[in-house]
């Protein structure tokens, strides 16, 4: 049995369902904003890339190295196309926000090489964006990727530094000698 195939515990299970559901509202909030302000299909970019990050943001139990590579790549295309195209700046804030989960994740879960590629992808990707506009949205972007950079790696190192929950509990049940 592989790590797919296991059940998942009921905390991940409303974890996902609570981000799922702020990921859907912050989507149809964000593309209603952009239809009321910019107007015309200037929506269609940040809804396809929004989408397809927080899918992917979903699927990072499963698929946490590929997730967070897609995204970034995803992420990293979005902001040339709205650069070239005049569109909105990208990674819009529901985007960011599914790109924060996906790398403080993988700051979390991966193995200390494969970590520090995403982090730094996480960085390139926000400085990009900051490069391309000084804006309130790119703004809000680098504060949320620097949170999901401290959060990530300040779980790491409490995972590795926390003792064993088994290890607490059969210590409790000895008897002193």
């Amino acid at each position: 049995m592989n790590a797919a195939d296991r059940p998942r515990p009921t905390g991940a299970v409303l974890t996902d369902i609570g981000l799922g559901v702020v990921f859907a509202l912050g989507i149809a909030f964000t593309t209603y904003m952009l239809t009321d302000s910019w107007g015309g299909t200037s929506w269609v970019l940040d809804l396809v890339i929004a989408v397809t990050v927080c899918a992917l943001a979903l699927l990072r139990g499963r698929w946490p190295l590929a997730a967070a590579v897609a995204a970034l790549i995803a992420s990293a295309v979005a902001i040339a196309v709205s650069v070239a195209a005049g569109l909105p700046r990208e990674p819009g804030p529901v985007t960011a926000l599914g790109l924060a989960v996906l790398v403080g994740s993988a700051l979390r879960r991966l193995p200390g090489p494969a970590a520090a590629a995403v982090g730094a992808g996480g960085i390139a990707v926000i400085v990009s964006a900051r490069v391309a506009e000084h804006g309130a949205v790119t703004g809000l972007a680098a504060l949320i990727m620097i949170g999901a950079l401290v959060t990530g790696s300040g779980l790491r190192v409490f995972d590795k530094t926390r003792p064993d929950r088994k290890h607490q509990a059969t210590a409790a049940r000895r008897p002193y000698p």
